[in-house]
Parts: C-alpha cells; structure tokens; sequence
C-alpha cells in the first residue's frame, strides 16, 4: 500500500509543474484523495459489501467532487489533476500512467445490466478537460482525447482524438500534415509576389496607356494570398513563417484546449480581410493618382484606411 502511495506522489511530482513537495500533495490534492478513496471502497464491493463501497464512494464525491463507481478498475500512478466534475462509471477500465483532467466523463451509452457499457483507457492514455468517452470500447496505449472532445468510437493506440463527434487522427496524418505545410510554405514564400511601387505596378493594376482598369489576360492575377476561410476555420491554426515547430507529438492536443502558438481562427480571418482590404484601397489610390497625372479630377476626400490600426483593435 505505501509503495502505491509513493509511486502515486512520484507521478504527480513529474506531470504536474505546480507541485512542490509531497506533503502539499498528500494533502491538497483532491485527485489523490479521490483514488486513495476508491481503493477502499473498490475493496468493499469486491467482497460482496455492495451497500458500503457503494456509500464509501459517495462519501469520496461529498470531499473531493470526483466520483468514481466502486466498480471500476483503476491502474497504477493515475493522475486527476485537479479532478471537480470527473465521473467514471461502473465497468470503466482505466491502465496504468493515465492523465485524466476535470471534466472528464467516461460514462455509458447501454442501459443494460451485467454489459460492458463504459470505456476502456489503455496505458498512458491523457484525457483533456471536459472530455466526453461515452461506450464500452477502447481508447488505445498513449491515444489522447482533445479538451471537450465527444468520444464515441474507438481510438487506435498512440493517435489523437479530438472535436465534437470526435474525429481520429493518427500519428502518420499528423506528421504528414506537418511536412506538407511545410512544403507549401517553402512554395509560397518563393512564388510570392513582389510589392507594387510607384514606378512598377501590380499586373492587375491600370498603368497609362494600358488597356484599361483590370482588365486583359493579366486581370486574374491577384495579390491576395491568403488561404481560404475554411480551411482557416476549420483548422484552427496556421503556422507564421519561421515559427517554432512544436515538441514531437505535441501536434493537435492540448488538454486544456489551448496550445502555446494557438490563435482564434475567426481573428485570424478578420486580419486577412483586414489586409486583403487594405491592398485593394492602396490600389484605388494608385488608380487615382495615375488618373490624375492625366489631367482626370478626382474627388476622394476619403482618408487611407489605417489597417495597423484595425489589426490592433482586433487583437
């Protein structure tokens, strides 16, 4: 018993950074607290004392708000950091070396009795916060499960599950992803077209003596390169040029659905049409300055519009 004692302190030493010492978690965990708990009213109902383990782990929900069913199985050196709102149901398997974080809910779809109706979270698996794992399948060895993540499929060993119906993501696509941004930023950067001056301006643009204001074979081509909304949308996160790469394995999880690097798509979107804005107005006053030296009047008493200005107001 005090070896399992040790091993638990020694894990939440090593995963945690806000631990300090073993006393503080001895004593203010309510993690720890909670599994010390449900080792003694798992004792109970293996003997038959339904009643009392069953009283036991509600006692353990009163003074930690972490409930875990006397019934399920938990393995050496588990960690629920910070733990309020964890509920693991009956026939719920949890292996050795897992992270679960508040939230987290590994519960059942079936209401049939003697049936294996709760999830099964193979070695060193991390859950994030608010995660939902709903079904008696398996979330394979070292797979995680994205904060708020809806799970109710199988997820294979080491892959990475995450949004609401989760989708998989296995190791291979996240490392093949990663290479693939990578090649067509390389691409981007030197197909990327140089900035119009005042002596040389943009293909799409009318010079004097042109044909005429955007138009001819050159009218498709444009300055703006920004990807789609979507894709921005739905990825959630574009890495700049020259970024620092995240840790290996790192790539689409964070427990608390946060990564360091992460931006709001939705901001980033209001930057591109900040910006793809702000190129199209300098091309209006390019045309109107050209008209101009032509001997044109031209009543613009609009000001430039300030995009430095507006990207920080977005921010």
């Amino acid at each position: 018993m005090f070896k399992q004692l040790r091993e638990d302190l020694a894990c939440i030493l090593e995963r945690d950074p806000a631990a300090r010492s073993r006393f503080e978690i001895l004593t203010c965990y309510p993690g720890l607290h909670a599994i010390l708990i449900h080792r003694l009213a798992r004792a109970l109902w293996l003997r038959g004392w339904y009643w009392a383990g069953r009283f036991t782990s509600q006692v353990g929900r009163l003074l930690t708000g972490i409930e875990i069913h006397p019934g399920a199985r938990l393995g050496r050196r588990v960690f629920i950091d910070h733990g309020l709102g964890v509920v693991i149901g009956e026939t719920a398997e949890v292996g050795d070396d897992c992270t679960i974080y508040q939230g987290v809910t590994l519960g059942g779809t079936k209401l049939y009795k003697g049936e294996k109706r709760h999830p099964t979270l193979g070695e060193g698996v991390v859950v994030g916060a608010g995660a939902q794992i709903l079904g008696g399948f398996t979330v394979g060895a070292h797979a995680r499960v994205g904060s708020n993540a809806v799970v109710i499929k199988p997820v294979p060993p080491g892959a990475t599950a995450v949004g609401n119906p989760a989708r998989v993501i296995l190791r291979e696509q996240r490392s093949g992803s990663s290479s693939t941004s990578q090649g067509q930023g390389a691409a981007n950067a030197t197909q990327a077209p140089i900035p119009p001056t005042e002596a040389q301006a943009s293909p799409g643009a009318w010079q004097p003596g042109g044909p005429g204001p955007l138009c001819g074979p050159d009218a498709k081509t444009s300055t703006w390169s920004a990807k789609p909304w979507q894709d921005l949308l739905q990825n959630g996160r574009n890495a700049e040029e020259g970024a620092a790469q995240p840790p290996a394995g790192s790539e689409d999880f964070a427990p608390y659905g946060v990564s360091r690097g992460d931006d709001d798509p939705l901001v980033k979107v209001l930057h591109e049409l900040i910006n793809h804005t702000a190129e199209q107005d300098d091309q209006i006053h390019r045309l109107c300055k050209a008209m101009e030296e032509l001997g044109q009047r031209i009543e613009n008493g609009r000001h430039p519009l300030d995009a430095e200005r507006l990207n920080r107001m977005v921010d």
